[in-house]
């Protein structure tokens, strides 16, 4: 069973990780909006709505679904069993992937100008899809992990993803440079196809040193396990995927009403660019260590509820969320001392700095999110997840759509302030309501 000490040990390897692949991402996102120009970046950042969309069907809910799942059957012994259910997983999400990026090649014109608005990102998302199945065994086989409490391989493959899609770029950029011709934007959608497909190959080989899988289970035995994975795992995919689409338009509606604002197409893109590729990730880069802590402590959450133990589990959602607030009340006051400065100095853009400054104030609610979200799917209440996930993007998408034709994109930001304050109230409401224990377990006077 899942200890404190076992959490916080898993939660220093993954943000040792996650620390070391955010800076290196940093400095990479530093490179592209030099090497390609904003406007490219923000061609660049259009199509991820798509891919995580892809994602959020294909690997989403089934990864929480075995880490879930995997935590359980360990704290009752049955590791053959959990193997198992990675081996169900495993065929379930490459079947899923592989759709997908037969999907994408067929239509990625009719994405590209429909959906995304611009038909150039056509030769992106072909590009891109090659990825999918890649990141489809990536998840499953780390969602085993986090339920065994290994979090070794999660955090190996994941600097081993962003050296190589890194290095892919840059060392392409520079030789494709020095032949006399123009490098494309194309060269990062690559990068990410070729970062996966190492990450994959590395944890396909560690899995399989481990050995997970034990004979061939009974036909009643695999029918069970399929029936609880796709339980826990198509709520979980549903939310994943809602929220996702959600994202999506609400990602390809901020151009379009930058345009209503006065902004011509160009000034529009550059603006989503700064705002996605350079703010954005300033902010999320701290969060590192709070998704560390949200990955190890939903199985952690599900493991102590298997065992019944209340006690345990309201320390852990305690010390979680007050490390996850503290860090955030700490990054919001950091950056809004050195916010116009990261902006000029690193990306020498003062929009950056101002974007930064505004986005500061949403660290301590975001931050905090994170844990709060994974208790709750922890909990098995994924349905409350989904309500909380939807209310605060409409808020956000009520910001893009009223406010930001009337402000410009800071209307954009105080919307996305409003949204992360109201899921910080709502989930805490929830976590309250689920930690309080049964009225006839409360005593009397």
């Amino acid at each position: 069973m899942f200890t404190e000490h076992r959490l916080l040990q898993g939660a220093v390897i993954l943000t040792a990780a996650g620390l070391a692949s955010r800076l290196m991402g940093f400095f990479f996102r530093i490179f592209l909006s030099h090497a390609f120009g904003e406007e490219s970046v923000g061609l660049y950042q259009l199509i991820f709505p798509v891919y995580t969309l892809c994602l959020s069907v294909s690997t989403a809910g089934l990864q929480t679904a075995v880490s879930r799942m995997t935590a359980e059957k360990v704290s009752r012994g049955q590791k053959e069993a959990a193997g198992n259910v990675l081996r169900i997983a495993l065929c379930l999400t490459l079947l899923l992937s592989l759709s997908e990026v037969l999907l994408i090649q067929k239509n990625a014109v009719f994405i590209a100008e429909t959906f995304l608005g611009d038909p150039r990102c056509a030769e992106l998302l072909i590009i891109i899809s090659y990825a999918l199945p890649c990141a489809a065994i990536h998840s499953c086989i780390c969602g085993y992990s986090f339920g065994m409490q290994r979090t070794e391989l999660p955090a190996a493959s994941q600097l081993i993803e962003q050296t190589i899609r890194i290095l892919f770029v840059v060392l392409l950029f520079l030789f494709i440079k020095d032949t006399g011709h123009v490098p494309s934007i194309k060269l990062a959608a690559a990068g990410i196809a070729a970062g996966e497909f190492a990450s994959a190959v590395f944890s396909s080989k560690m899995l399989s040193a481990s050995r997970p899988f034990g004979q061939m289970p009974s036909l009643a035995a695999i029918s069970a396990n399929t029936r609880e994975l796709l339980t826990l795992s198509v709520p979980l995919t549903a939310n994943r995927a809602a929220v996702t689409l959600l994202q999506s338009v609400e990602a390809a509606s901020i151009p379009a009403c930058l345009k209503l604002y006065g902004l011509d197409g160009g000034a529009a893109l550059s603006t989503y660019g700064v705002l996605t590729g350079m703010a954005l990730p300033c902010i999320l880069f701290p969060s590192a260590i709070t998704n560390s802590v949200g990955t190890v402590l939903l199985p952690a959450v599900s493991a102590v509820q298997a065992a019944g133990d209340r006690p345990a589990m309201v320390r852990l959602l305690r010390k979680a969320a007050g490390s996850c607030l503290l860090l955030g009340l700490s990054c919001c006051l950091f950056f809004l001392i050195f916010g116009n400065l990261i902006g000029t100095v690193l990306f020498h853009s003062s929009t950056a700095g101002k974007f930064i400054l505004t986005l500061a104030w949403i660290c301590p609610f975001l931050y905090t999110n994170t844990a709060l979200m994974s208790a709750i799917n922890g909990l098995g209440k994924t349905l409350f997840t989904f309500l909380i996930n939807i209310t605060g993007l409409l808020v956000r998408i009520g910001g893009v759509f009223l406010a930001i034709p009337r402000f410009g994109i800071q209307g954009y930001l105080w919307g996305l302030l409003a949204s992360q304050f109201v899921v910080t109230g709502l989930a805490v409401t929830v976590l309250l309501t689920a930690s309080r224990p049964p009225e006839h377990c409360i005593p009397t006077t």
